[in-house]
């Protein structure tokens, strides 16, 4: 199928260009014409400024279900936790089928076109499998194609509850009992044109340290990627160092878990050691802003980690909110507030972190960008909302990273198919609906 597209204005690698028209066939950019000053005859017309589609590169579909519950009265990440438990206890494959389709459509209407999943919820209540071992997993694939986006299933081993410790009640539901029974099972799971299957281990204490090689080898055999939540909590790195003697980042180098497929999300409490061990092996780091400041985790080394040779991400994790231009705006102010200084990253640098460095981190290199032979991923933003209107266009990168918002995405394209058009979901009729519906079902 050949399509036409019409920018008025699109972000170029690190600028805007005005009238570029785009030839897409089978889903992918065939040409990228510029001085294009009027829509060519039959073209689809995207006014404002266009981006590469972004990735949300951490994401656990089902916590959306806390948002705003979970604000009432205080706490910490623990308790915080406890009622996020009671989410994933209730949660079935029909249940979290419709749920993880509002949730991704929601972010389609935020401009995002791929979404990395840190899929978890294995097994039944109780942790008996279900007659199709990866049926929850195969319900969040659905999903994605039902709302338009592409995913990358990270599909996570998760086997204790802590350093020795078996899993508790409601964790049963995600253990496999083995990284060797978790290989099997994730093993089942396929790829399509829409979907990737990686691998996570969900932290140094829900995997034992003899069982972390196990994953990553199943990860490097398959060249998949392979993603960590690392060092969010102080608690974990206490008991890190308690029970090993080292930090969860070493303690991952030395099980061969570290390198360039490899992405630690979070990477909030590091030494400079770990911080030198994650830029040499080129691991990345998936930064998740708005949710570590939604549970107070703490601000994470952001710069210093890229400047050691760390790749920068953006997720949007429990989807407090799903906003990635608030991510990449959050982890500029975040560093702003910390050091007293401003400008830590160009305009161009946060929206690459939101887009093509997001995508590769979940496998697909052939995305998050606007030129010759990348996937045709288009998120188009208003320059003419109460938010946007005023600046140049040309000042268009800046506008998007520091003034706009989700509420402002016009149009998203993906893969050349038009799934948000003027702000309407094209595929689902009503998303608000479709998820207030959803959550009901979950708290029935």
């Amino acid at each position: 199928m050949h399509v036409t597209y019409w920018l008025e204005h699109a972000w170029l690698d690190t600028f805007v260009e005005p009238g570029v028209a785009l030839d897409v066939t089978d889903g992918r950019i065939t040409a990228v014409r510029k001085d294009v000053p009027t829509p060519p005859p039959g073209a689809t017309v995207l006014r404002g400024l266009t981006l590469p589609g972004f990735a949300n590169a951490h994401s656990h579909a089902f916590h959306r279900a806390l948002r705003s519950t979970v604000q009432v009265g205080s706490g910490t990440f623990w308790t915080w936790r406890e009622v996020m438990y009671s989410v994933a206890s209730r949660l079935t494959p029909e249940t979290y089928f419709d749920l993880a389709k509002a949730v991704y459509a929601e972010m389609a209407m935020a401009g995002v076109s791929a979404v990395g999943e840190f899929h978890y919820l294995h097994h039944a209540p109780g942790g008996t499998p279900y007659a199709e071992p990866n049926e929850m997993g195969e319900a969040l694939i659905a999903a994605a194609a039902e709302a338009g986006i592409r995913i990358t299933l990270l599909d996570t081993a998760y086997l204790a509850s802590g350093f020795g410790t078996p899993p508790n009640r409601q964790q049963q539901r995600f253990s496999d009992g083995t990284a060797e029974a978790w290989a099997e099972r994730a093993s089942l799971l396929k790829d399509r044109d829409h979907a990737r299957i990686g691998a996570a281990i969900h932290s140094v204490r829900a995997v034992p340290a003899d069982q972390l090689a196990t994953v990553a080898a199943w990860a490097q055999a398959r060249v998949t990627p392979l993603h960590v939540h690392l060092s969010e909590q102080t608690a974990e790195n206490d008991a890190c160092l308690a029970t090993h003697g080292c930090t969860p980042t070493r303690l991952l180098a030395d099980h061969g878990v570290l390198g360039p497929r490899t992405t630690g999300v979070h990477n909030t409490h590091l030494t400079d050691e770990d911080i030198a061990l994650l830029g040499s092996t080129s691991t990345g780091t998936c930064m998740c802003p708005t949710t570590e400041r939604d549970l107070a985790d703490g601000i994470g080394p952001a710069t210093r980690l890229q400047k050691a040779g760390s790749t920068l991400s953006l997720g949007s994790d429990s989807h407090a909110v799903i906003d990635m231009m608030e991510e990449a705006r959050a982890m500029e102010l975040n560093e702003r507030l910390r050091s007293r200084t401003r400008g830590h990253w160009t305009a161009a640098s946060l929206l690459r972190a939101a887009s093509a460095d997001g995508h590769e981190a979940l496998g697909w290199r052939d995305a998050g960008s606007i030129e010759a032979g990348a996937l045709a991923d288009l998120t188009t933003i208003a320059l003419d909302s109460v938010r946007t209107a005023g600046p140049l266009p040309r000042l268009g990168g800046e506008t998007a990273v520091f003034a706009a918002s989700a509420c402002d995405v016009r149009h998203m394209v993906v893969a050349g198919r038009h799934i948000v058009r003027d702000g309407v979901h094209t595929m689902i009729e009503d998303v608000p609906r479709a998820m207030a519906t959803a959550i009901a079902a979950v708290y029935r």
